[in-house]
């Protein structure tokens, strides 16, 4: 969940950790700190609080050096405070080291490191990597791969690191195991980071470490365990500019149309009304095959998932269900054969679907993954499946991914239906439907300002309801769960029928209720869900492709009509900007809304 930068090259490092950093803001995070070796001497610099704190402290005329380590830290171990920031170095200053992860016998280690006499400078984890480091150099290791290894035998638990030595001015050791690190291979210079968003200013070769693999960086290439080759990404410093947005939430948000069509590109196919999913590697037999489909994912990409498995169910009539990944990876799940596994992941690091994916290819079932970075665990892990094609995000709340994790299991629910009883004329209509999603969110986006006027009114609200019937169940769960993590305002999603066993108690003026209508053989009962809200005296803010009887609800948020299966997916979208506008509306920083991070590669 922090940021990690590295460089070696013929650079003033500072300018490129620095640099590196801010562009690494946005995963979240308490304090920062570098690290830079020049002329055999290490000098450290740490702050609790922003990337430009630690620019303001480093003045001017920074500490020179032309290899380096920086670090963003999200607490884990010990409070926010300069002495608890990384980087972290050994009682001689010689060793810095800087972690992702948690070490889960630090507890153990820093006991035994305090009964050799070494003095514990931090509450951390982390700074018993420098100290074992320092150890295993002074007990004779041969060089520091070797002894960052040594180091590393002793350790349980994950990690992403880089280590720096003054007395090997001209290299980095970085190791993996559980926390992303990729490799930037520049023209004389080598960047390493967490996330490629610190990578792509300076190169677009990159190699992504694989859990257990430790390698010595060096200005003019790699040395070690690593045998992958460097791979193309395509993404650019612009991916990671606003652009003339106010935020990163809103350039997203309006991004999703093209992001649409990059999920649809050469995968619908009209002459026979379904679609091609090649990544998959599944042929009809194969397909045919598949007696069940569980999706696995965490927050938003659960209730992705939770919409995906009310497709599949739908159109392919088999059994499906969602599963938060944090919950399977520790109930010992009964793994079926039979059973298609979809890891779904923006990231494609997140670690509780990595663990559950690492699970069922332990016991042999078929997992394939749904995530947006080529690269990345979840898709080496897999090897086969769904790549989203979102394009990078930056706001931590995700928009445009999974609206593409919503589109992209559509496809796969008409692919599953095809090859069984999904007639022609149904596979033809939902192609269809398909192709115009683009469009029709573009019109959802022009309604921006009457989006904005109506979230304005509502800011005042200490509460809300988000309610939803079957389809559109999870898409109550996803827009409750955008106005809690961006406007800091408590909500709740429930299913309409449940309402009257229990909620409507709580139902009052001050209550507002955000009732998703769609037209469907449904439609008569979600209105009774608002005249039951309204009879209480709730204000209701409906979100519908209907025409509704005047004066039903208070405010409306309308969508273009599509065919029923797919109206989800645009009913989703309003709540984006319903959620992002009334966060404006409170000031709230929408981007990196508090105690959060984009990726959750820790429990």
């Amino acid at each position: 969940m922090c940021g990690i930068v590295g460089y070696v090259g013929s650079r003033e490092a500072a300018v490129v950790l620095l640099d590196g950093l801010a562009r690494l803001e946005y995963r979240g995070y308490d304090s920062a700190g570098l690290a830079l070796v020049h002329r055999r001497k290490v000098t450290v610099r740490r702050t609790a609080g922003r990337v430009e704190d630690l620019r303001d402290l480093l003045g001017e005329n920074p500490p020179r050096g032309r290899t380096g380590i920086a670090h963003t830290r999200w607490a884990t171990h010990g409070e926010p405070s300069d002495r608890n920031a990384h980087p972290h170095t050994d009682t001689s200053g010689r060793i810095a080291v800087v972690h992702n992860g948690i070490i889960e016998n630090a507890d153990a280690l820093r006991s035994a490191l305090t009964a050799r006499g070494v003095a514990l400078a931090s509450d951390t984890d982390s700074e018993v990597l420098p100290h074992l480091v320092a150890e295993a150099l002074e007990a004779g290791a041969g060089s520091l791969a070797e002894a960052v290894r040594a180091a590393l035998a002793q350790v349980e638990g994950t990690y992403g690191l880089v280590v720096l030595d003054a007395r090997a001015p001209d290299e980095l050791v970085v190791a993996r195991n559980g926390s992303p690190i990729v490799l930037g291979l520049g023209d004389g210079e080598m960047v390493v980071a967490s996330d490629l968003a610190a990578v792509v200013r300076h190169t677009r070769q990159v190699v992504f470490l694989d859990d257990g693999e430790l390698v010595t960086v060096r200005a003019d290439g790699i040395e070690g365990s690593t045998r992958i080759a460097p791979t193309t990404v395509d993404a650019d410093t612009g991916d990671y500019a606003l652009g003339g947005h106010p935020d990163f939430l809103a350039k997203e948000i309006a991004e999703q149309p093209d992001a649409v069509r990059r999920a649809l590109a050469g995968r619908l196919d009209t002459r026979f009304a379904t679609t091609r999913l090649g990544g998959l590697e599944l042929d009809p037999r194969d397909l045919r095959g598949v007696r069940r489909v569980l999706f696995l994912g965490c927050g938003s990409a659960y209730y992705a998932g939770e919409i995906g498995a009310g497709l599949v169910e739908e159109l392919a009539r088999i059994p499906a269900a969602a599963e938060p990944a944090g919950e399977f990876r520790y109930r010992n799940p009964v793994v079926d054969p039979d059973c298609l596994y979809v890891a779904v992941s923006q990231s494609g690091e997140t670690a509780d679907t990595l663990a559950s994916v690492q699970e069922l290819r332990r016991k042999g079932g078929r997992v394939i993954g749904a995530v947006n970075v080529i690269g990345s665990a979840i898709a080496r892990e897999c090897g086969n499946g769904i790549f989203l094609h979102s394009g990078p995000e930056v706001s931590v709340a995700s928009t445009k991914a999974v609206t593409n994790m919503a589109v992209s299991f559509a496809m796969l629910a008409v692919l599953l239906g095809r090859v069984r009883d999904l007639s022609v004329a149904d596979g033809r209509r939902l192609v269809e439907g398909l192709q115009s999603l683009p469009g029709h969110i573009a019109e959802i986006l022009e309604r921006d300002g009457e989006i904005a006027e109506i979230a304005k009114r509502h800011a005042g609200a200490s509460s809300m309801f988000f309610v939803g019937r079957t389809r559109c169940r999870p898409v109550a769960r996803e827009g409750a769960q955008k106005l809690k993590e961006i406007s800091y305002i408590h909500a709740e999603a429930y299913p309409a029928s449940e309402l009257k066993h229990g909620p409507l108690a709580l139902v009052t003026p001050e209550m507002p209720s955000v009732v998703l209508v769609p037209d469907d053989e449904l439609l008569a009962k979600n209105v009774g869900t608002i005249e039951q809200i309204r009879a209480r005296g709730g204000p209701v803010v409906a979100v519908t492709d209907a025409e509704l009887p005047d004066g039903l609800a208070d405010d409306v948020l309308r969508v273009p009509r599509t065919e029923p299966e797919l109206a989800p997916i645009l009913l989703a979208v309003p709540l984006q900007l319903f959620a992002r506008h009334l966060a404006v509306a409170l000031g709230r920083d929408v981007d990196k809304p508090r105690n959060l991070a984009k990726s959750v590669t820790v429990e």
